[in-house]
């Protein structure tokens, strides 16, 4: 598995006996994240990546010893999409691209949702990563273990609210929020007594009113990212703070 990840760190090997191989190994990882955007996790597996490539499952073999190997070459392939963060932004922005970035792949890949974040073996484009978020928080004050921390907390948060975005989604493909609480609304506020209820109701009316639906994970993660930067930074040795950069 390491071998593959960081394949392009190795010595490059001359000749060697064996049929030559007909595709990159980067083509195989191309055709699995593709297979699962389009058809999801599920779906991924050496035979369908075979059918993809027009191999046959045998021969992909050749290429990645098993789904696990195949599964960390893929969470590792999509971080590579992840554009630098400029260093010269203030802080807070810095702060926000790394939360923004993971709830980006996310959006754009949410198989990843299916894939344990523990234990994850680390490949080139995974520790880019970790390094240029990093990176975003040398100098404005923390620590080192609490910049490892606020990398960690950005993107578990994202992370959650990628899950709730994605989950919308996909509802609204089904039926539409409007027609879904169309539906049940009538029946759940003839079921629920106001006066039982009387914050909720009041609460639930006005998000109703403004969102036109049960929630805005957009608006959820702008409106707690901003309050998640402030706490992290609220803990920080001011005098250490950014070379006095702008917040």
């Amino acid at each position: 598995m390491l071998a593959l990840l960081w394949r392009e760190s190795l010595p490059r090997k001359s000749g060697g006996r064996g049929p030559k191989q007909t595709v990159s190994v980067d083509a195989v990882v191309a055709a699995a994240v593709a297979l699962a955007d389009r058809a999801g996790y599920a779906k991924v597996s050496i035979r369908s990546v075979a059918a993809e490539l027009d191999l046959r499952p045998m021969s992909l073999y050749t290429y990645i010893p098993s789904k696990e190997v195949l599964e960390a070459l893929m969470t590792d392939a999509v971080a590579a999409e992840d554009a630098p963060i400029p260093p010269e932004l203030p802080v807070r922005e810095r702060m926000a691209a790394i939360a923004r970035q993971v709830r980006a792949e996310l959006l754009a890949h949410p198989w990843l949702l299916e894939v344990s974040p523990w234990r994850v073996i680390l490949g080139p484009w995974r520790m880019r990563r970790y390094e240029r978020h990093l990176a975003a928080l040398e100098g404005v004050g923390l620590t080192d273990l609490e910049m490892d921390r606020a990398v960690a907390v950005l993107g578990e948060f994202a992370t959650g609210n990628a899950r709730m975005a994605i989950a919308a989604e996909r509802a609204a493909a089904t039926v539409s929020d409007a027609d879904w609480w169309a539906e049940y609304g009538p029946a759940l506020t003839a079921l629920m007594p106001v006066e039982q209820f009387p914050v909720s109701n009041r609460v639930g009316a006005a998000v109703g009113e403004y969102y036109g639906a049960p929630a805005d994970p957009a608006g959820d993660f702008d409106f707690g990212l901003s309050r998640l930067i402030d706490g992290i930074l609220s803990g920080r040795s001011v005098g250490n703070a950014d070379g006095g950069r702008p917040l």
